[in-house]
């Protein structure tokens, strides 16, 4: 089921069960996992793009793998706020993988979680080629973060 809100995906979440961040391009799916407390995100993987149905037997084999509880995909919303065409494409997807995998999805505003991922990885003395092979895994974990830390925070309220 996709969830608008944070709080509705929180209150839909297993116990004791592990998140995945996904950072969506047209190109690529930028995966990133979380621990079974709900406390860090860690990079994992990025999936090329082929068709929606590769794409998706490859998450849900993933999800199904680690013991997935739920889904936060980042949604690229526009500097304004507003939601333009990429938006767009992040809510069909979500709609369609929701019907071949049922557990909770949400969205979470991904701005500048690829400015971030990249200023971390140039820090980090990585070289340009390997940015790039690194770079939207890293975006996904920025993304799930957020969300961590916003679900961490409900808790504490």
């Amino acid at each position: 089921m996709i969830h608008e809100n944070i709080t509705d995906f929180a209150a839909a979440l297993s116990p004791m069960a592990a998140l995945a961040g996904l950072d969506l391009g047209t190109k690529t799916i930028g995966v990133a996992l979380s621990d079974r407390m709900l406390t860090v995100a860690t990079p994992t993987e990025t999936i090329k793009r082929k068709k929606f149905t590769a794409d998706a037997e490859r998450l849900v084999a993933l999800l199904k793998d680690r013991e997935i509880g739920g889904i936060v995909l980042g949604l690229p919303r526009n500097m304004d706020g507003s939601e333009g065409p990429r938006c767009q494409s992040t809510r069909a997807f979500a709609r369609n993988f929701s019907r071949l995998w049922d557990g909770p999805i949400t969205y979470w505003d991904e701005r500048l979680s690829t400015v971030a991922a990249e200023r971390a990885l140039l820090e980090a003395d990585t070289s340009r080629a390997k940015r790039a092979e690194l770079i939207d895994h890293v975006a996904a974990s920025y993304i799930l973060q957020g969300a961590l830390d916003r679900l961490r925070h409900l808790k504490g309220a």
